[in-house]
Formats: C-alpha cells, sequence, structure tokens
C-alpha cells in the first residue's frame, strides 16, 4: 500500500517563499508518476506539478511556470514543491499524488494514492 504523506504548509506574505515535503512509502517507485495538485475554496482540484519517477522534466501548470520547481530525494522517497513568488491566488491545500505507471495526466481521478493534504495560505 503507498503512503503519502505531506508537509510544509503554511502561512506566508505575497512574494514569499514555502517548500512543500512529500514522502513516500509503501513501494518501490520507479515506474511511478508523483505529483502535486492544489484546491482553493469552492474550486475544483487542480493539477500543478508531475514527473516520472524513473526520469525525465517535471511538467508543471502554466499558472506555476517559473515560480514552482519541483524535486526529490530518490534516497529518502521524498519529493519536493519549491514555490517562490507566491501569490494570494496560491492560496489552497496542496496534494500529494501517485499514480503506476509512465503516462502522465493532469486530471486527479488518474491518480490512485493521495497525502492528507497540507494548507498553503498567502497574504496580500
Amino acid at each position: 500500500q503507498v503512503q503519502l504523506v505531506e508537509s510544509g504548509g503554511g502561512l506566508v506574505q505575497a512574494g514569499g517563499s514555502l517548500r512543500l515535503s512529500c514522502a513516500a512509502s509503501g513501494r518501490t517507485f520507479s515506474r511511478y508518476v508523483v505529483g502535486w495538485f492544489r484546491q482553493a475554496p469552492g474550486k475544483e482540484r487542480e493539477f500543478v506539478a508531475c514527473f516520472r519517477w524513473s526520469g525525465g522534466s517535471a511538467i508543471s501548470a502554466d499558472s506555476v511556470k517559473g515560480r514552482f520547481t519541483l524535486s526529490r530525494d530518490n534516497g529518502e522517497n521524498t519529493v519536493y514543491l519549491q514555490m517562490n513568488s507566491l501569490k494570494p491566488e496560491d492560496t489552497a491545500v496542496y496534494y500529494c499524488a501517485a499514480r503506476e505507471g509512465v503516462n502522465i495526466y493532469y486530471s486527479p481521478t488518474r491518480y490512485d494514492y493521495w497525502g492528507q493534504g497540507t494548507q498553503v495560505t498567502v497574504s496580500s
């Protein structure tokens, strides 16, 4: 069973930075896609960024390109989302997600495993 545990959320002023962590356990993730989604109040869950654990470039939503960076620590099975130049519209609960396979999907319905979420609040 795959387990994902997020951490690192919090309150930050506009223009500030946060780094979210997602600790993954329960599988060898070499053939998994791992990513981040977010959900603001009253809105649908939306894609933020993801990558294939086996390698290759990360893929990001247009709304976060140039500001958010995805990285990982293979030894710790941990994925990081570095968020810079944060805006109030980035305020949401951020979720780590994973799916088996190598295909990239932007829909949250394609992901089988989810963390509990971590709140990110950006004040203006």
